[in-house]
């Protein structure tokens, strides 16, 4: 399948810049609140907003449901877009106490700056202000569409959590795990957009299925970044330091002696204060054709994606779509 040339995330949302604006200004007006320290804090989380991919793909799948795909979307997708945008916030909040993280997106994390109690605080105001605004509108599709995210979200994390003391995740598990945690938000942002628009449920599950697909590729592009030659997006062998089993891993181990096998998953388990064995885990992975495998696979998704995209009408924001998919898979962070 013939794929579209690389265009800049500037190029990629021309057709829809004007919505994007539009979105940005009602997403700081739902991040008011009269509590000064709250105000200060959600005033911090606007201005730290990352390349804004997730209300993206909400405007163009509604684009690309509607009939005439140049018509002015409802006021139902800009707030479909804010609710997804509110509650994964909420969840990036909370991730950030669990994993004592101090950074977030190259700035001080909320934790950081105003400690556990007030960010565990944060995001559930977070997740109420996103439940307010869709029940103030009736939009109970959406909200049972994010919800759903949300949940799997959770879940994902904690069957992670829960193979991560073993390490003994099979490919089956890393994909159910990478769908929960990773695919399900950008599922929901896809048909988000086209159930914002009153778009059939056939039209609506089409377009959630894209979004999934487009995420598998995405965290699969995520998890080569640690066996990369720069420290670009986040740290090298990050991953193996905090024993997640990711697919080029999970590959190897696989082709892998019993014992050879063995002295890797000692290397993950035992890495603490060891960067050779890190670096030993790394070249593994490289030799066993672990990362030629998950290019594959993540190339896979991508081509699926693709042909699911390709059951709608032509249109700029459809070729927009494809542009943003191989951007998610060549980005460099």
């Amino acid at each position: 399948m013939p794929q579209p040339t690389s265009a800049s995330l500037d190029q990629i949302q021309a057709p829809i810049a004007a919505e994007m604006a539009e979105f940005e200004h009602k997403f700081r007006q739902s991040m008011r609140t009269n509590v000064l320290l709250l105000d200060k804090i959600m005033g911090y989380i606007v201005k730290r907003k990352g390349k804004q991919i997730r209300p993206m793909f909400v405007f163009f799948s509604a684009r690309i449901a509607l009939p005439d795909a140049t018509g002015p979307l409802p006021e139902a997708t800009f707030r479909g877009a804010t609710l997804i945008e509110l509650l994964h916030t909420a969840t990036l909040v909370h991730d950030d106490v669990v994993d004592e993280s101090n950074y977030r997106r190259g700035f001080f994390s909320i934790n950081a700056l105003w400690k556990n109690k007030i960010a565990v605080l944060v995001g559930d105001y977070l997740l109420s202000r996103g439940m307010q605004l869709a029940l103030e509108h009736d939009d109970f599709q959406l909200l049972k569409i994010v919800n759903r995210a949300v949940r799997e979200l959770s879940e994902g994390e904690l069957l992670q959590i829960e193979k991560a003391r073993k390490l003994d995740i099979t490919e089956d598990v890393y994909f159910d795990i990478i769908r929960q945690k990773t695919a399900s938000l950008i599922a929901s942002c896809t048909a988000v957009g086209a159930a914002s628009t009153g778009a059939d449920p056939e039209t609506v599950e089409r377009a959630r299925l894209f979004g999934e697909k487009v995420g598998m590729a995405f965290q699969i592009k995520d998890d080569l970044f640690d066996y990369g030659t720069a420290e670009i997006g986040k740290p090298v062998g990050i991953d193996i330091k905090e024993k997640k089993m990711t697919l080029p891993l999970i590959y190897a181990l696989q082709q892998a002696s019993w014992l050879e096998k063995r002295r890797m998953i000692f290397n993950v388990k035992n890495n603490e204060g060891h960067r050779e064995r890190v670096q030993q885990v790394i070249e593994f992975v490289k030799e066993s054709g672990g990362l030629a495998y998950a290019v594959a696979t993540m190339e896979k998704y991508r081509d699926e994606a693709l042909e699911i995209l390709h059951t709608f009408p032509a249109s700029a924001s459809r070729t927009s779509l494809e542009q943003l998919i191989n951007y998610t898979i060549e980005r460099e962070k």
